[in-house]
């Protein structure tokens, strides 16, 4: 086994290599909206934020299961809970409202994030696919900071609809050539694809908008956020995020656009409907899987360290194409990574 010191360095250098690379995608956890507790709150800490806005009797609902034994959080909880028909549970509906309320009254840092988008934007490929598991609008924020566009699947104004289409749209702009004035296609598209929805998307007579979250919100809007239970699997299959899940997959698996390395920052590695994809991409000889992370469980680290094209980061250990070694000092926390990226 090599020393701690190469382990590290060999470590480094394959990083940077593969950032530097071409045909690179990025998944965002909850860990890359945290930014040291001054972002969005993390899923293990969230119960105890909203459980004061969700009516006493759902509340004590949820609280008796979570204080069941062998119950493993309120993703836990409201699948003990949830019957399973097609209609979203008071549960459900109440948990979801109160994380869109909580999360409206959060005024985040944006440097970090804006640093990253920068970086990314800079990139040559035509397409930049974002992928994110978070309900909050980091990324947009950043993006009207930095002037940067960012296609996310809605087209319009005051309330924009959804139309997957525009993911198709390739933007061009004219330049003086030799020959004369020559129409050539944009580089460094950003799409950024909300696998679990985000606050500002609703669903109101079987159609998908987009508001301005300071949008008074009406009594038939339904909100199109997943919320941390078992439902994220089925309801993935309802627009709009069958259409986002559908290039999800393409862009891992079926082409025609293949990425050949996935960059998943800040996310725990826990969701299955997340990892089938990731796992049908990583049999291909030609993808790379890069996973920076505070900490991965015993049975995640595991898992994923054995495999031979996967790169895991994280503050405790590391492992480098199933060479395991000691914890890194910084490169796990999205805010050194985004300088790197």
């Amino acid at each position: 086994m090599a020393s701690s010191n190469s382990f590290i360095n060999n470590l480094d250098r394959t990083i940077r290599a593969q950032l530097k690379s071409r045909r690179v995608g990025y998944l965002l956890g909850a860990g890359a909206s945290y930014l040291n507790g001054h972002g969005y709150p993390l899923a293990n800490n969230i119960w105890d934020q909203i459980k004061e806005d969700i009516p006493k009797k759902e509340r004590k609902e949820i609280q008796e299961k979570l204080d069941m034994e062998g119950t493993e959080g309120i993703e836990h909880a409201l699948d003990l809970l949830d019957p399973g028909g097609p209609e979203p549970t008071s549960h459900r509906t109440m948990v979801t409202t109160s994380i869109a309320n909580l999360f409206s009254e959060i005024q985040p840092p944006t440097e970090q994030h804006s640093i990253f988008l920068r970086n990314v934007s800079r990139r040559s490929d035509n397409f930049i696919p974002i992928f994110t598991l978070n309900y909050d609008p980091l990324i947009e924020f950043a993006a009207d900071r930095e002037k940067i566009h960012v296609v996310d699947g809605f087209t319009g104004f005051y309330k924009a609809s959804f139309d997957p289409n525009i993911f198709d749209v390739v933007p061009s702009k004219y330049y003086i050539a030799r020959r004369g004035r020559v129409l050539s296609g944009s580089n460094s598209i950003l799409h950024i694809y909300k696998l679990h929805g985000s606050m500002g998307w609703f669903s109101v007579d079987d159609n998908q908008i987009r508001v301005n979250l300071n949008c008074q919100v009406e009594d038939n809007w339904r909100r199109l956020m997943i919320p941390p239970q078992y439902r994220k699997a089925t309801e993935t299959t309802t627009p709009p995020y069958s259409a986002l899940w559908t290039r999800y997959r393409a862009w891992m698996v079926h082409g025609p656009m293949q990425l050949n390395r996935l960059i998943s920052v800040g996310y725990g590695m826990m969701d299955q409907h997340v990892n089938d994809v990731i796992e049908n991409a990583i049999s291909r000889s030609d993808f790379t899987l890069l996973i920076f992370a505070k900490g991965l469980t015993d049975d995640v680290f595991e898992k994923w360290a054995k495999k031979n094209n996967v790169v895991i980061v994280t503050q405790n250990r590391c492992s480098h194409f199933g060479e395991q070694g000691p914890g890194h000092t910084n490169l796990w926390d999205f805010d050194e990574l985004s300088r790197e990226v």
